[in-house]
């Protein structure tokens, strides 16, 4: 029964998108039986995670094969800590969008095709998250991105066009990336499931395996994931599109499908690149894995997201493109984690890898992501309330919101503080781990006696951050809802569901910091599961392509 769990978080959306296609011309129940799909992936996914990791006697990882076939010939779903808490944001934040959106985008534009494409979208993100071999890895990316694309180009017009067309060229060639990576690592291990993969790496000789592409070819990823995580030099998309696609949508492509690519990194480097043992002798790095490629290539792109995003985020005139930046520049306070825990070593025998630096640092990067997926789209949302109620989100045109809305004037403030990083928000638990492992990171290199100045520049960068975020929070939130009202704020009319919905994700980000301690353990087994290579292999138990 256990490993059927593994499957329900994608059959609750696909049967969905069958139902809400087949209500279509019931616009009005189609709505309310959307609502009701999210609800019911929610519990899908909160069925999985009790079941499969943290219920009494939970075996913390369940694999399934599709059709009965064995890893790797078969097509393997694999459910650990990790994946389980990737879901659990993607369950969080999809429910509040459509709810939002059925507020919010007016009716004629929800007919027909507006929910089961936002549900194809939560299709694809599942996938990705569940999904255990390469090549079905890219699938569920192109499954994700297909709906995507249809909603940057949802409202019509010349700049939702040219902004989709950016966002579409940019992601083919990606995925053309993408594929020619996974079909060199076919070639190079003669797998494509991650298990088998990761397997034939650990013991390259037994299996005939030469590692040393996996260096070139996990590059070419890390730039496909960098593209689809929208971190700088990949960022170009990130404005436009946000800004074209419908708020609530905006709110999944940043809290949601950003983590996709992180995830992906994640996955694929700690769990299956890191099994290779590889002498890596480049003029300035020099390690025994992909992860001294890896570290400060990450940690290069993670600095760069956080100064250009800031700094565009105090840059701009309206709410959508200010927070659009700021996801730029808040996706780089995720990745610079990840690129502390590859510069780290991994856990001696016998020390638990939850306490390693690499666990903790991975950890920190997963409670960020949970925390800026609940701001993030708080605030996406609430931008939408604005503009609902205003005809506007241009900061020059509000002023005195709080007036007319003070719970949507706290929800947001609420969103503001927690990407500051104030207590007892989840932000603070976020930036507060961040800042822990850099230091810890400058602390062992200190002792080690090796260069101090890549620690100390990732430690610069993330308090310049963090005042950039202090700066343009600030700015947005007086703008928006202190000092004298606007004109176009005198005659708003707020709505008060959007308003409910906004208030709710906002109760959520508090109830994530109060209640703390269990959200840390979950990220810190998610943490777990990434590196313990052997607990993946095992449960999905690969029989195929034994050695001669």
């Amino acid at each position: 029964m256990t490993a059927q769990l593994v499957v329900a978080p994608i059959l609750v959306p696909l049967v969905g998108i069958v139902g809400l296609l087949a209500l279509r011309r019931r616009p009005r129940v189609q709505r309310v039986a959307s609502v009701g799909v999210a609800l019911a992936y929610a519990a899908s996914v909160a069925w999985l995670t009790y079941g499969v990791v943290l219920g009494p006697g939970a075996p913390g990882a369940a694999a399934y094969q599709l059709g009965g076939w064995e890893a790797p010939i078969g097509i393997t779903l694999v459910a650990d800590a990790l994946s389980a808490f990737m879901l659990s944001i993607a369950a969080a934040v999809g429910l509040a969008a459509v709810a939002f959106s059925v507020v919010y985008v007016d009716r004629a534009n929800q007919r027909a095709f507006y929910h089961p494409l936002f549900h194809c979208l939560l299709l694809g993100v599942s996938g990705a998250f569940l999904t255990g071999d390469l090549f079905n890895l890219f699938v569920w990316f192109e499954v994700m991105l297909l709906a995507s694309y249809v909603f940057v180009v949802f409202y019509g017009g010349a700049t939702h066009t040219a902004a989709a067309f950016r966002y579409l060229t940019l992601n083919v060639i990606g995925s053309v990336v993408m594929l020619l990576a996974i079909g060199g690592l076919y070639a190079t291990t003669g797998t494509l499931n991650m298990a088998d993969m990761a397997r034939r790496l650990a013991a390259p000789a037994v299996y005939g395996v030469d590692p040393a592409p996996v260096v070139g070819l996990g590059g070419l990823l890390l730039a496909t994931f960098g593209l689809k995580a929208g971190l700088v030099p990949f960022q170009f998309w990130v404005p436009d599109a946000y800004r074209a696609a419908p708020l609530p949508v905006t709110a999944m492509l940043a809290g949601v499908t950003k983590k996709v690519g992180l995830y992906a990194i994640v996955r694929l480097y700690f769990t299956v690149f890191a099994a290779a043992d590889l002498a890596v002798e480049l003029p300035g790095i020099t390690g025994d894995s992909a992860l001294a490629v890896f570290a400060p290539v990450l940690m290069a792109m993670g600095i760069a997201s956080v100064l250009v995003g800031g700094l565009g985020a105090v840059a701009r005139d309206t709410l959508d493109e200010l927070l659009a930046y700021s996801s730029i520049g808040q996706v780089g306070f995720i990745a610079i984690p990840i690129a502390v825990a590859a510069a780290a070593d991994p856990a001696p025998s016998g020390v638990d890898p939850a306490t390693s630096l690499r666990g903790l640092a991975i950890a920190a990067a997963l409670v960020y992501a949970l925390h800026h997926a609940l701001a993030k789209g708080l605030l996406f949302m609430a931008t939408g309330a604005v503009r609902s109620a205003t005809g506007t989100n241009r900061l020059a045109d509000l002023g005195g919101l709080a007036g007319r809305s003070p719970t949507l004037a706290g929800a947001f403030f609420v969103g503001g503080l927690s990407l500051i990083g104030i207590p007892p928000l989840a932000g603070f638990f976020g930036k507060f781990l961040t800042f822990g492992v850099a230091s810890d990171w400058l602390g062992l290199v200190v002792r080690n006696g090796g260069a101090v100045w890549p620690p100390a520049v990732a430690l610069a960068v993330l308090l310049a951050g963090a005042v950039l975020t202090i700066v343009y929070a600030t700015r947005a939130w007086n703008a928006c809802f202190w000092g004298a009202r606007t004109p176009m704020v005198a005659g708003a009319a707020v709505d008060r569901r959007e308003v409910a919905v906004v208030a709710a994700m906002a109760v959520a980000i508090l109830a994530v910091g109060v209640a703390f301690d269990p959200v840390y353990r979950f990220a810190s087994d998610a943490a777990v599961a990434a590196l313990d290579r052997g607990a993946y292999v095992d449960v999905v138990a690969p029989t195929g392509g034994e050695p001669p």
